[in-house]
């Protein structure tokens, strides 16, 4: 078993506000929201939208009020992959909001974290415990590996922000450097010059995605998402975008899924927009990348091993964050193995 030589330490920002996930989840799900009552395609979007867990449905009148009790939410970003019935968990990051005190906590999820999946009686990466099993495997992985309850998901797939950014017409942004990057869906190559250029919505995607030609790496990638939610937002806000809202609301009802109901819309954003100076505690989870040979694939696959101490440490501010709630107990048997609606 070989070590990589570097280690995956995520860095504190105490002071960042929003992370590219989050942001494009709740910006999706407050549009759905402020135009519920305006459009019969709004409320289409949301009946698409809410998909809940399964055990959702067998404890709905236990849910408490989302203004005062703590919470945890999991946004999920799923690349699709055309040969498997789920696709894969690109990014995973799980939100604490304890509506009291205005505290909001984040931490990144690497996508190849080695965790039990108990619904295959087995360790694999949390990306593939995905693959098998949709957000319900993904979730009851995580709350084993971090001893917490995941009271909340939006999952959301690639193809929604493509079509949102061709629907606004395309988004410019300001390119930091000039860099050759491969289309996804065509595999050709597109040169984005530094400087301001105009993006369609599978250009703005690779844009995004791409991180081993940034200088910066991970932060860098982190910048430039940042940056293309910040255009889709500003865009999307404009007068000459209000005739496409229709259109808007229907590629986010297609390609986001959630299981806050439509009666706690409103209750979501409005606590949102109510903390939304509040600090942001980046937490981290440290850990190194290892060769393990996997009897599933038969060969040695890359891991994400967190390191014991850090974990530990993230479980008790996680356990802190919400108020020391425990973990829920989740028996395999509520997973429904046929799922596949994450990412339709």
């Amino acid at each position: 078993m070989s070590t990589r030589n570097s280690k995956r330490i995520g860095k504190k920002k105490k002071n960042l506000k929003y992370t590219f996930i989050i942001i494009s989840a709740l910006l999706l799900v407050g549009i759905i929201a402020f135009a519920v009552n305006l459009s019969l395609e709004a409320k289409t979007a949301t009946t698409k939208m809410y998909v809940p867990l399964i055990r959702d449905e067998k404890a709905q009148s236990d849910k408490s009020p989302l203004k005062t009790t703590p919470f945890s939410l999991l946004v999920a970003g799923v690349d699709d992959k055309k040969e498997e019935t789920y696709g894969r968990s690109d990014m995973l990051l799980l939100v604490t909001i304890h509506p009291k005190l205005g505290k909001i906590s984040m931490v990144n999820i690497p996508r190849d974290t080695r965790v039990y999946v108990e619904e295959l009686e087995r360790e694999d990466k949390v990306n593939h415990a995905y693959s098998h099993g949709g957000i319900n495997y993904t979730i009851n992985s995580l709350e084993k590996l971090l001893d917490v309850p995941i009271d909340y998901y939006v999952s959301t797939n690639f193809q929604g922000f493509e079509d949102i950014v061709d629907t606004l017409g395309g988004i410019e942004v300001d390119v930091p450097f000039t860099v050759d990057i491969q289309m996804a869906d065509t595999l050709e190559w597109k040169t984005y010059t530094e400087g301001p250029m105009l993006l369609k919505g599978n250009e703005a995607l690779a844009y995004v995605r791409m991180r081993k030609k940034d200088p910066e790496g991970d932060i860098g990638r982190n910048k430039r998402q940042k940056q293309v939610i910040q255009e889709i937002l500003n865009e999307s806000t404009r007068f000459s975008s209000v005739a496409k809202l229709d259109d808007l609301i229907k590629n986010v009802g297609e390609n986001v899924k959630t299981n806050i109901s439509t009666a706690d819309y409103w209750s979501f954003v409005q606590l949102f927009q109510q903390m939304r100076n509040s600090p942001i505690d980046q937490l981290t989870l440290e850990g190194q990348d290892e060769r393990i040979y996997s009897k599933t694939e038969g060969k040695e696959l890359w891991y994400f091993i967190p390191n014991e101490a850090s974990l530990e440490k993230l479980k008790k501010n996680l356990k802190t964050n919400l108020g020391k709630k425990t973990q829920k107990n989740i028996s395999p048997s509520n997973i429904n193995l046929t799922l596949h609606y994450e990412y339709e």
